[in-house]
């Protein structure tokens, strides 16, 4: 069995059950217990472990084990704050400024499709940067490394500048107001970031060097966080 600290299956133990609670889900109308789905999402979450063998140990469907993870995923997401909100406690815990990148998850291939900018059909999920399916996640950083916020999967194919455009920029802004500015990647320089860290055209690349070699300690930091998150599945 998998070996994590009491308090994490603890606590979404509860979760479970008050969600159970919320929807006035029938006492042992499930077949397992708010704890043994909370062992099996957990198994799910950091080992890695296949469906099929989750199936397996805890005597349910394929079908009820994909029910059963949605059902921790969703209760876990509804703990995590907005992006307004983790903005604000990182102004009250000092924070001199945040972080924004993104990473490419690997995901399982999709029949999705969609239409490129040339008119063509091509796979939704298909990331063109990492040649192979995933979903691209975007997350907030203050300086400790740990995100304080992670935006929507977006589908593989859309790009690096796209994803944070539509989910964080205009948060961005509104932080860099207050004073937090944002030390995007040299690349993100087309998002808009470059305004909200205040960097000007004229001095654009001795900024944008500056901003390189400032978040290369931190981008330490938050790649091993990245590199924790479990594969995310569709």
């Amino acid at each position: 069995m998998l070996d994590v600290p009491a308090e994490p299956l603890r606590c979404l133990t509860r979760l479970l059950a008050a969600e159970r609670r919320r929807r006035g889900t029938p006492a042992r109308s499930k077949k397992l217990t708010c704890r043994e789905q909370a062992l099996l999402a957990l198994r799910w979450f950091l080992d890695r472990t296949r469906p099929e063998r989750l199936a397996a140990d805890h005597g349910i469907s394929r079908a009820t084990v994909y029910r059963y993870v949605d059902e921790a995923v969703d209760v876990l997401s509804a703990q995590a704050p907005g992006l307004d909100e983790a903005q604000e406690r990182a102004l009250a815990a000092g924070a001199p400024y945040v972080v924004p990148d993104g990473k490419i998850f690997e995901t399982d291939r999709l029949a999705e499709t969609v239409t490129s900018a040339k008119g063509e059909g091509i796979d939704a999920w298909y990331s063109g940067k990492k040649h192979r399916p995933g979903a691209n996640v975007h997350a907030l950083m203050p300086p400790g490394g740990l995100p304080a916020w992670t935006g929507p999967a977006e589908p593989g194919h859309v790009h690096d500048i796209t994803a944070p455009r539509s989910h964080a920029l205009a948060a961005l802004y509104r932080a860099a107001a207050l004073g937090i500015p944002a030390l995007a990647d040299p690349g993100s320089s087309d998002t808009g970031a470059s305004q909200a860290t205040g960097t000007t055209r004229a001095s654009a690349r001795t900024e944008r060097s500056w901003k390189f070699c400032a978040n290369w300690k931190f981008r330490v930091r938050y790649r091993r966080f990245y590199s924790t998150l479990r594969k995310v599945s569709t």
